[in-house]
């Protein structure tokens, strides 16, 4: 291929994937919504788990974000972050009952709301913590690719052991379109695909949730606290009016 090729492909791709989302989940994105926009009405705390490596990225993408509710508790675990070692984390997100930790580590109960976002939606750290929320009466929204989970082999290492996919027992299920492998470009004579997608797929679903929940609340005659940017003029001052009253319940601000 010609210098500037791959680059063309590339952008289609991430293109094609988001106009995909956009054309066939926005019922799903909506009514992922609107359990988000219940939850801030009520003012509870929305949290946001990414069971992986990559997948921590969605958690943090709508968390402490300029824009974004303030109602959002990403549960950054450490032992599942790349920071503290990429194969540690697939070892871990791999771990069957370790999703169950962290979810009972973060005190999730009933009527609490937790959003999973893990674009294969098939490892055991991420199945555990569907489970285990719903079975302490916590409502679950996924956000995985139902392609990549239903092509992976049953007897593939990274599955949980009950080879449950997410997006079959997740409450409210948000399908990102990813395919199998998520690396999308072909080379002649180079035998391995390139350019991820994931992570522009569960950012483009993450965000519509986020703000089609704050656009249910406005129309609602709600005014949900939002995160304005501390690098703009006014931003401190503003976040400052919430921070001690979300201190107390999001651990990682």
């Amino acid at each position: 291929m010609m210098e500037g090729d791959v680059l063309k492909l590339y952008r289609k791709e991430v293109f094609d994937i988001i106009d995909e989302i956009y054309d066939t989940e926005e019922k799903n994105i909506l009514k992922a919504a609107r359990m988000v926009a219940d939850h801030v009405k009520k003012d509870k705390i929305v949290y946001v788990f990414g069971p992986g490596g990559h997948s921590n990225l969605a958690a943090m993408e709508v968390f402490f974000r300029a824009g974004g509710l303030m109602h959002v508790s990403a549960i950054l675990n450490q032992e599942t972050m790349l920071s503290n070692g990429a194969l540690k984390s697939m070892a871990a997100e791999r771990l069957p009952g370790y999703g169950k930790i962290v979810i009972e580590d973060y005190g999730i109960v009933k009527d609490d709301l937790l959003i999973i976002v893990n674009a294969y939606g098939i490892n055991s750290a991420t199945i555990d913590a569907c489970l285990t929320a719903q079975s302490r009466g916590a409502k679950v929204i996924g956000v995985s690719s139902h392609a990549h989970a239903n092509a992976c082999p049953k007897d593939h290492p990274a599955r949980h052991p009950s080879k449950k996919n997410l997006h079959e027992i997740a409450d409210c299920s948000v399908d990102c379109k990813i395919k199998l492998g998520d690396a999308t470009i072909e080379i002649p004579g180079f035998e391995q695909k390139i350019g991820a997608l994931s992570t522009y797929a569960n950012a483009f679903v993450m965000n519509g949730i986020m703000i089609e929940a704050i656009n249910m609340l406005v129309n609602e005659g709600i005014n949900p606290p939002v995160w304005r940017s501390g690098n703009c003029p006014g931003g401190d001052e503003w976040n400052n009016r919430f921070i001690d009253k979300f201190r107390k319940s999001i651990r990682s601000l």
